[in-house]
């Protein structure tokens, strides 16, 4: 009889655990839309990580600044960077000798680095100088894990639905630092409370 209880009790708990995670991607507030050239990338951003970088990344994308940005240093096996909207965006003012080293009127952030979480496959981060309180407008997602970036950028959200689109990613010349010629891009960026 204790045996039965103890089974229905792990039963209850594990469906409470597994009710929980669609949670994060069900906050349409702070959940982010990419689409590429192959569909849509769902994107659960972490306020509860980092305020600051989220609610940036939240007004760039509302105001269509990420809209046709260039992915424009991807590293196989490691990250894609994209989101320079000064010299990104294809569609007017691409620079390819200058983008990556933009970011947006907006001011740069002070950092928010994580010790609760980590680089795994899928998670966002923002792209910085040397500076640690430089992040802008940059970030890039993670192909696979990277423990030697914990607690160093900061972690704005993680890949919950697309990450095969993202594997997609056109990949650049490691020789270049992941320099990609003729890049993809983010057709689209939107936050999914605002409908499409």
């Amino acid at each position: 009889m204790q045996l039965k209880k103890l089974a229905s009790f792990l039963v209850v708990l594990a469906g409470l655990f597994a009710a929980s995670l669609p949670a994060v991607a069900a906050d349409k507030e702070n959940t982010m839309i990419i689409t590429l050239k192959d569909g849509d990338v769902t994107i659960a951003l972490r306020p509860d990580l980092a305020p600051k970088h989220v609610a940036q990344i939240k007004k760039l994308a509302r105001d269509g600044a990420y809209d046709n940005v260039a992915f424009h240093r991807v590293i196989d096996g490691f990250m894609a960077q994209t989101g320079d909207v000064k010299f990104g965006n294809m569609k007017k003012g691409f620079n390819p000798e200058a983008v990556g080293t933009g970011g947006s009127d907006l001011p740069d952030l002070p950092a928010e680095f994580s010790k609760s979480e980590q680089f795994a496959r899928g998670v966002i981060g923002m792209a910085r100088s040397q500076d640690p309180n430089s992040a802008n407008s940059q970030f890039f997602i993670m192909f696979a894990p990277a423990p030697n970036l914990d607690g160093q950028y900061t972690i704005v959200g993680k890949v919950v639905g697309g990450m095969d689109l993202v594997d997609k990613i056109k990949k650049g010349d490691e020789a270049d630092n992941g320099t990609v010629a003729d890049p993809d891009r983010m057709i689209k960026v939107r936050i999914a409370a605002d409908g499409k």
